[in-house]
């Protein structure tokens, strides 16, 4: 380099191929529930979760923690978990719109090759409380970013990514002894996509629909 040459990183431009790329991978980015046998290698879960590096964070405290369930004995724990809340969440429903949650499937942790439960550090004194002070729910928000980072790289690669959501966080976190500070954001099954679609399962299942672009409101 020169003297006097200036060092400072730019900012790279991106092209509109690029740009259309991207807005095609997050159409692509959907909640996958089923998923073939095929293992997933080991660099290319490493390359994944490699975006938590990146992943933008409250004061830099990087709260997320991660454990990989990998034993027998933890999943069937996690499934049964999984399957007592789903139960519940069924109760909750009646007629026609109970018939149709009974046929969805909103797990795949019977097939998912990678599983993960994904936590937020409630009491990392890292960032020094720098905005989590006032809003402390602000780590947890963090932590749904990195993994929102986690999906696209894992979709990239040709993978999908299921959040399974219908669980009682608190005994999940228990059976897994992990510290009392620790609350669980989420619990991700990984894995090659025995089906693709870029339209939501549930949209096409009839649950729901999509209702586009937000409205702004002006104030």
């Amino acid at each position: 380099m020169s003297v006097g040459q200036d060092s400072t990183p730019r900012m790279p431009g991106f092209s509109p191929a690029f740009r259309s790329e991207l807005a095609r991978l997050m159409r692509w980015r959907r909640d996958v529930r089923r998923f073939r046998a095929d293992p997933v290698d080991e660099a290319t879960l490493d390359e994944c979760l490699a975006a938590f590096a990146m992943a933008p964070s409250v004061g830099l405290s990087e709260p997320w923690r991660l454990i990989r369930i990998e034993s027998a004995a933890a999943r069937a724990e996690a499934l049964a978990n999984f399957e007592a809340a789903n139960a519940r969440a069924l109760a909750g429903y009646a007629g026609e719109r109970a018939a149709l949650y009974s046929r969805l499937k909103l797990s795949g942790m019977r097939e998912a090759p990678v599983q993960l439960a994904v936590f937020c550090d409630e009491a990392t004194e890292q960032g020094m409380g720098l905005g989590a002070a006032t809003m402390p729910e602000t780590r947890r928000y963090s932590v749904v970013a990195a993994i929102t980072q986690m999906w696209l790289a894992a979709r990239a690669r040709g993978l999908g990514l299921g959040w399974v959501s219908i669980l009682d966080a608190e005994a999940l976190a228990r059976a897994l002894s992990v510290p009392g500070d620790w609350k669980l954001v989420a619990y991700l099954c990984l894995g090659w996509p025995a089906e693709e679609s870029d339209i939501p399962e549930l949209e096409r299942a009839g649950w729901e629909t999509r209702r586009g672009l937000p409205v702004v409101e002006l104030r």
